[in-house]
C-alpha cells in the first residue's frame, strides 16, 4: 500500500509560499475540501489529484508517496 507523505508535501508546497489548503486549491484546481481532507490525512488523493500537485509543485511522487506495509489478518 502507498500512502502521500504529508510532511514531505507540506514541504515542497510552502517552497512555493502555499502554506495553507486555499493556496493549494487555488494552484491546483483541486476541490479545497479535499485538500484539507488530504492534508489532514482523512483521504488520498486519486490519480488526478496526485498528478496535479505533482505537476504544480514541480515534484515527483515517488518523492512524496511512501509505501507502508500491509498488517496481516489477526
Amino acid at each position: 500500500m502507498f500512502r502521500l507523505d504529508v510532511p514531505k508535501l507540506l514541504k515542497e508546497t510552502s517552497r512555493h509560499g502555499d502554506d495553507t489548503g486555499a493556496k493549494i486549491y487555488r494552484r491546483t484546481g483541486i476541490a479545497e475540501s479535499s485538500v484539507y481532507r488530504i492534508l489532514n490525512g482523512e483521504t488520498q488523493p486519486d490519480l488526478n489529484s496526485a498528478m496535479r500537485l505533482s505537476e504544480a509543485y514541480g515534484i515527483d511522487l515517488r518523492d512524496v508517496i511512501k509505501r507502508v506495509p500491509i498488517e496481516a489478518a489477526a
